[in-house]
């Protein structure tokens, strides 16, 4: 299978892969993380398939967001969205510069919960979102009760900024400098771009 982005992780000894949502291959699986219980308190999107569907049509057609699967050893078992700050809601609660990306994530699979997987996947994803040179910026919004998620953003170089209000949540403002996150990961050994 192409993938867009894949990366062997040294940490974890396994392969980290990306590859943007097609519709009718993902839908299904994509809805079925949905109605989880570690997902849908902060998703919000364990509602029937149908309707779901028209939620995934929507949010793929929307030009300022890429959606992908992310796969540990070709296994389906996250899904991401990967966005502009121009463009979204989020622009409103800071000055973002012309080229800050955003990032929204969820493990799926049950089975990959609780093994520290959540640091080297976003770790990957961020790394891949720098890929764009013109960006210095990744900014993440997990929900302000989500300790777990906020601190798995700090150790991986994201900085809390502010709690903001968003039409479906209370979220707290995280930045990651393109700065801080090459001097904590870069040289680190732990990533190998598989091109």
């Amino acid at each position: 299978m192409f993938y867009d982005y894949e990366v062997y992780d040294q940490e974890i000894q396994k392969t980290i892969q990306f590859k943007k949502i097609d519709f009718d291959r993902d839908g299904e699986l994509i809805h079925k993380w949905m109605m989880e219980e570690h997902v849908h308190p902060f998703w919000n999107l364990n509602i029937p398939f149908e309707k779901f569907q028209d939620h995934l049509k929507k949010a793929l057609s929307d030009s300022h967001q890429t959606l992908y699967a992310g796969y540990l050893d070709g296994v389906a078992m996250s899904y991401w969205e990967a966005y502009w700050v121009k463009g979204d809601v989020v622009e409103e609660t800071y000055t973002p510069a012309p080229f800050d990306q955003g990032i929204h994530l969820l493990i799926g699979e049950r089975e990959y919960l609780g093994k520290g997987l959540s640091l080297p996947l976003l770790r990957a994803m961020v790394s891949y979102q720098f890929q764009e040179k013109k960006t210095n910026k990744v900014i993440a919004e997990p929900d302000i009760r989500n300790d777990k998620m906020i601190h798995v953003f700090e150790k991986c170089g994201f900085k809390p900024v502010k709690p903001i209000t968003l039409p479906d949540k209370t979220g707290m403002l995280m930045f990651c400098e393109r700065s801080e996150f090459e001097k904590r990961w870069l040289n680190d050994g732990l990533h190998e771009q598989i091109k």
